[in-house]
């Protein structure tokens, strides 16, 4: 059964008392593995009638986990303890640990083959570790760690190409770094500077960034996903920005604000076929989106409170979204008209 998100239905919501603020899925099942503000990390089956989440065993973080990844064997999560810890995926029990950042970690990516590990937080900091052994591999420092205007800054968002030889980072005040992997070296740039907000006047301070990346299925444009220019930075009030560039040329090919949205666009993705792309974040209230690379919209629904992560099935077909307070599935499978059923052979 294809995928087709214009059919786009939420078809199970879970609560919980907790902000779940990181998903990923164990491949070939419906099982999630999720990241909490109680400094917990979750297991649950989606597949089953009445899912439960158990934690994972072990000392965990001491603080909100705030970026989780599939990595090979092994599951990575980071959080704003500033420490990686890598657990078991068949054992579900913690296997190492280690301080990883000055700061708080934001986002914990692995490259499509599981080898490599990526972290980014707020030391501005983007660090690539060996996903079995858990060695250094690398440190790249392309982001600056204070703003223009004399505040820190931070380092939100990392994502790899398809095929694994690019990665993306991106920070608070819109720069993008491409690399090529596995060299890590710095091979392109880009520059969204409308998604970093400056107030002098209210409170001082800048809000916004760049939260999200995703490298189309040929890995020649880049998606960026962020908020607009803010008027009042006590609140995410600018409608969610979505920019794509050709980054080799850094041509910029869509530059739109969502018109029914406000907030972050927290995570992106790209579908294989390359003709849409996945979106989700907020400010208090969350959304779920699909957009062509047009910037036409598809198809985009309510969801429970802020929308932080999200992780779609093997075949698209199912959505997994997490939330303040929720964990939300939601249906993308094409439903045929009835008369593009064919009749029954006798």
């Amino acid at each position: 059964m294809s995928s087709d998100p214009a059919q786009l239905k939420m078809v199970k919501d879970i609560g919980s008392q907790d902000i779940l603020m990181c998903l990923t899925r164990v491949p070939g099942t419906e099982r999630l593995i999720y990241g909490s503000s109680d400094f917990k990390v979750y297991d649950v089956d989606m597949a089953v009638e009445k899912p439960k989440a158990e934690p994972l065993n072990g000392e965990g973080h001491g603080s909100y986990v705030t970026g989780i990844t599939l990595a090979g064997r092994h599951i990575v999560s980071g959080g704003y303890d500033c420490r990686l810890v890598w657990w078991d995926v068949s054992s579900r029990t913690q296997v190492r640990a280690a301080d990883a950042h000055e700061k708080w970690i934001r986002r914990v990516q692995a490259s499509p083959d599981g080898t490599v590990v990526a972290s980014v937080g707020d030391d501005c900091v983007c660090k690539l570790w060996d996903a079995e052994s858990g060695r250094l591999l690398h440190t790249l420092t392309d982001h600056k760690p204070i703003t223009p205007h004399n505040f820190p800054s931070m380092l939100f968002a990392v994502a790899f190409s398809r095929d694994g030889r690019l990665m993306a980072t991106g920070d608070k005040v819109g720069h993008v770094a491409i690399w090529e992997m596995p060299s890590a070296k710095k091979v392109g740039e880009i520059e969204a500077p409308l998604m970093y907000t400056w107030d002098p006047r209210q409170r001082r301070h800048s809000i916004g960034g760049i939260r999200s990346l995703a490298f189309s299925p040929d890995g020649k444009h880049i998606a960026v996903g962020g908020t607009g220019q803010i008027g009042n930075v006590d609140h995410l009030e600018a409608p969610a920005r979505l920019e794509i560039f050709e980054w080799a040329t850094q041509k910029r090919t869509l530059e739109m604000q969502d018109a029914k949205y406000k907030g972050l666009i927290e995570r992106l993705e790209w579908h294989p076929s390359g003709a849409w792309i996945a979106a989700c974040g907020g400010d208090h209230k969350g959304f779920v989106s699909f957009y062509e690379p047009n910037g036409k919209v598809i198809r985009q629904l309510d969801a429970h409170q802020h929308a932080h992560d999200f992780a779609f099935n093997d075949d698209w077909t199912k959505l997994f979204t997490v939330h303040h307070g929720r964990l939300q599935a939601w249906s993308l499978k094409h439903e045929p008209a009835e008369a593009e059923i064919p009749a029954s052979v006798g």
